[in-house]
């Protein structure tokens, strides 16, 4: 069912000449050439009118004429007397007559009584026909009997045949079929209903319950042309509605409706025909691959805070969420007519407002939200506030939706507006389902403007994988999780540290305004904090409380950009970092911020070491906050304790103290204070255990305690041990996380990588971790510096112009030289790097590596030959004009900036 008519209003000579093809046919010219050259001819004359501009819901019509055209003459001379009980029906979309350039060509070919019997051969004939002019036919072969059991069995096939049209045959046997699968006969329409809603549900299920990720589905997705057809399916099995204006002489919508859902759905189709001639095949999936060109056919372009990609996303965004917002009213609708039409129990009322319908809450009247616009927020709190409520009755969504218009400067300045907002955000349960719906409904956006101009914003990017109000409602998810003791299990620190908070609704807040200044210019936590603490200091929050959803905003990448791009095992760094914090309070607050907001931003970029990663920095934040600000953690002190900890442990372990004393007689205090006292004893029991002949000594530790599995490496010290490890590791498919590497007194090299699989997760598998000993074991062994080898790039990554940023400054108080590199992510980098460093004679002291989506932000902490500061501008030349070789970037797309 589509908002258009089923064809062309006259025909289309110039798309299709059937005299044309009868003449050449009758000139003695092959058939599949005739028939193969009149497809291909009109198919290029719907694109070149695509191309002009003709919208797919004209030229979608037509495609199907075109198609119909072909089949009919088609079947006319290949079926003969035999088949005359043969009917030739469209099914499913094509039965719908919906063809798009690439779309499946569904047919049933339906037999009378007697079956097949012998009749195999010319069905055979005209299906291989069909392929052979290059169409894209799917096909069943049914009895009337297989018709009706098939449709009992599978609700699918029941509605493909519910949208069927006949195409050659008897009609008898057609209208046969349409009685015997019909809701008189075959899933009632009360059942029809329920089983297609919950192939929604587990179809949005599928997607995150989102249409909001970066390479959506403008099918299947939440609000995608799946939900239309949804509406369709059950207006035409229930009402027998033959279009969707319909349902508007039905009283289920609005002509204002109707005009939402009809541009909406025009909109879709435009896209998809433009996505299925992009890809020269079926393409249901916006991915990046599309997205640009789309963009510019579109007509969007680059504006100065906004790409014109993403104007073009944040169309098709909002648009799918109307979208929803039509579908979850109309299906509601439905609900109450084919459900509980025969249901005559009373309202039980809530107050003068609002009652309850067999658990979804209505108004008491038409114009509550006229008289009382508070109402628009009361009705969120409610649903929170009764359990039993279910859903909001569609009547009451349309006059929500409605009345959007009173929420004005005007409604926000109301003192009674504001307590029920922040009533909203303190309530126990519900806060994550209300904040939602307030949002697909339309009055999140119109009561915080700011979140408005964010809706359906997306970034072109791989880190960020949702629309950036998608991201937002999904933090606030997860720090509603943290808080739940259903889900304490997931994250049991969390959720300990979240039951401590003293107000966890300011948590809320500043998850609700940490990414709403995205798309303006400028920082946007500088700008964010200065919308989030007007808010609050509107809203009656004290000044305190303000100012700390405000920092939460300012800060709210701090703590992440700290672990993964500063060395945390320098006490300096800690030191400063717990400065910026202040106190215990603040920390805890953004802790769970941050892990919120990670697990919120890709699914793919929450793992085991990140999770240890910013333990470890909470943990040591935590213990120099303790200590005081003012009494800042000494390192010989330190370095002392993590000693005394691993002798403890490795007395245990039974080494004698003088072996210990013998091994760590090389070790300088940098090697104490960045391994902890059990990795320390581990290496140590290792190395006191291990003859010179076993070098190079190469260690996995699967305990996970960082969040990943250590490759601990011991060797003489070379200059290329870096590269060559980073080159095996790189032929392993391993993905490397940190890099500290140390060396000792007397020529040996201490060196630790932080390894997960191409899983993202530890190693586990026994023989996998003897495949990279081994392999690492040879490779250093050989002391053969290879250069890196070209891998392929990932798809994704193909689509995104990361241009490659090169940094060198001081770091006199580590007596090391910091290099920075922003580059595109790719297979490989490292291995070109480490072998830049080697043939530049460069020591890799240590590494933080990270990947943000498409972009590599690695960290180098590094020195000369005598471990000392590059200050050589002719080397610091040299390994700039290495990285750009290796990396296959030209000069001009490099960015230079060096702070010495």
């Amino acid at each position: 069912m589509s908002t258009a008519s089923a064809y062309p209003s006259e025909a289309d000579a110039v798309l299709f000449d059937g005299d044309e093809l009868d003449r050449r046919l009758a000139a003695g010219e092959p058939a599949i050439r005739v028939f193969r050259d009149a497809r291909e001819h009109g198919d290029a004359i719907l694109m070149g009118r695509f191309r002009e501009g003709a919208p797919a819901r004209i030229l979608v019509p037509l495609r199907t004429w075109l198609i119909d055209e072909l089949l009919q003459r088609a079947w006319d001379r290949i079926m003969d007397a035999r088949c005359a009980g043969i009917a030739l029906v469209a099914v499913g979309g094509y039965g719908r007559g919906e063809l798009h350039p690439g779309s499946d060509i569904d047919l049933m070919l339906l037999l009378d009584d007697t079956g097949l019997d012998g009749r195999d051969g010319c069905i055979e004939a005209f299906l291989t026909f069909l392929w052979d002019i290059g169409l894209e036919v799917g096909h069943s072969v049914r009895t009337l009997d297989d018709c009706v059991t098939e449709s009992e069995r599978d609700i699918t096939v029941a509605t493909n045949l519910m949208e069927s049209r006949l195409l050659k045959g008897p009609e008898p046997l057609y209208q046969a079929m349409r009685e015997a699968t019909g809701p008189e006969r075959v899933w009632p329409s009360r059942a029809f209903f329920e089983a297609k809603w919950r192939e929604q549900l587990d179809r949005h299920a599928k997607y995150h319950d989102t249409a909001y990720n970066l390479e959506p589905n403008i099918k299947e997705s939440p609000g995608g042309l799946r939900d239309i057809q949804m509406v369709g399916w059950v207006a035409k099995r229930h009402f027998g509605a033959e279009t969707l204006h319909d349902l508007v002489d039905q009283g289920f919508l609005t002509e204002e409706e109707y005009q939402d859902l009809d541009a909406g759905q025009n909109l879709l189709w435009d896209i998809r025909f433009a996505l299925h001639t992009l890809a020269g095949r079926r393409e249901d999936r916006l991915i990046f691959d599309h997205q640009t060109a789309l963009a510019k056919q579109f007509g969007y372009t680059d504006q100065d805070h906004t790409l014109g990609v993403e104007q073009f996303m944040q169309r098709y965004f909002r648009t799918v969420m109307e979208l929803s917002r039509l579908n979850e009213m109309l299906l509601q609708l439905y609900q109450e007519v084919i459900l509980y039409a025969d249901d005559r129990e009373p309202p039980q009322l809530i107050n003068k407002r609002f009652q309850s319908r067999k658990g979804f809450i209505e108004v008491t009247h038409p114009n509550v939200f006229q008289r009382y616009p508070f109402a628009l927020l009361e009705v969120f709190l409610l649903m929170q506030q009764y359990q039993e409520l279910k859903g909001v009755r569609a009547s009451t969504i349309r006059l929500i939706r409605a009345n959007r218009h009173l929420i004005d400067d005007r409604f926000r300045d109301d003192l009674r507006c504001r307590s029920l907002f922040m009533e909203i955000m303190r309530q126990p349960r519900g806060i994550t389902h209300e904040i939602r719906r307030m949002h697909r409904y339309g009055l999140l956006g119109r009561y915080i403007p700011a979140f408005g101009a964010i809706t359906g914003r997306m970034q072109y990017d791989l880190f960020h994988v949702y629309t950036v109000d998608s991201h937002t409602l999904f933090v606030v998810r997860n720090l509603r999780r943290f808080a739940l003791p259903e889900h304490a299990s997931e994250l049991p620190f969390c959720h300990t540290i979240m039951q401590r908070l003293p107000k966890p609704n300011l948590l809320y807040l500043a998850a609700l305004f940490h990414d709403i200044a995205k798309g303006r210019g400028g920082d946007h936590s500088e700008l964010g904090a200065e919308d989030a603490y007007a808010f609050c200091a509107a809203h009656g929050l004290s000044e305190y409380d303000s100012r700390l959803v405000a920092w939460l905003v300012r800060n709210h990448l701090l703590m992440s950009m700290t672990a993964q791009r500063k060395d945390i095992s320098d006490p300096e760094v800690i030191n400063a970092f717990s400065d910026q914090i202040g106190d215990r309070t603040r920390l805890d607050y953004l802790y769970l911020l941050t892990v919120a907001d990670i697990r919120a931003t890709n699914p793919e970029m929450w793992n085991s070491w990140k999770d240890a990663l910013l333990l470890e920095l909470y943990t040591l934040a935590k213990r120099a906050l303790r200590r005081g600000l003012e009494h800042p953690i000494d390192t010989e002190e330190l370095v002392r304790e993590t000693q005394a900890q691993a002798r403890r442990r490795l007395k245990v372990k039974g080494l004698h103290h003088m072996t210990v004393k013998s091994v760590w007689r090389h070790f300088t205090d940098d090697y104490f204070l960045r391994y902890s006292a059990e990795e320390i004893a581990w290496h140590t029991e290792a190395i006191a255990r291990c003859q010179s002949q076993d070098l190079p000594l190469v260690l996995l530790d699967g305990h996970g305690a960082r969040g990943g599995t250590e490759a601990f490496v011991y060797t003489s010290d070379k200059d290329h041990v870096f590269a060559l490890t980073v080159y095996a590791m790189d032929q392993l498919n391993l993905n490397i996380q940190d890099a500290r590497i140390i060396t000792t007194r007397n020529g040996y090299t201490l060196d630790s990588y932080l390894v997960l699989d191409d899983d993202g997760n530890p190693v586990q598998d026994p023989g996998r971790k003897d495949e990279i000993s081994t392999r690492l074991r040879h490779v250093l062994s050989q002391d053969e510096l290879r250069p890196p080898s070209c891998r392929s790039v990932p798809r994704q990554l193909q689509h995104f112009n990361v241009g490659t940023q090169i940094s060198f400054m001081d770091d006199p108080n580590n007596g090391r030289t910091v290099l920075e590199l922003i580059t595109a992510d790719r297979p490989g980098l490292l291995a070109r790097v480490g072998y830049t460093f080697a043939r530049c004679g460069v020591r890799l002291q240590s590494a933080k590596i990270a990947t943000i989506g498409a972009r590599a932000e690695d960290v180098f902490f590094i020195t000369d030959h005598n471990n000392a500061p590059l200050t050589d501008e002719k080397q610091l030349g040299a390994i700039r004009k290495m990285l750009i070789e290796l990396l296959g970037e030209t000069s001009d797309l490099v960015e230079q900036a060096t702070g010495l």
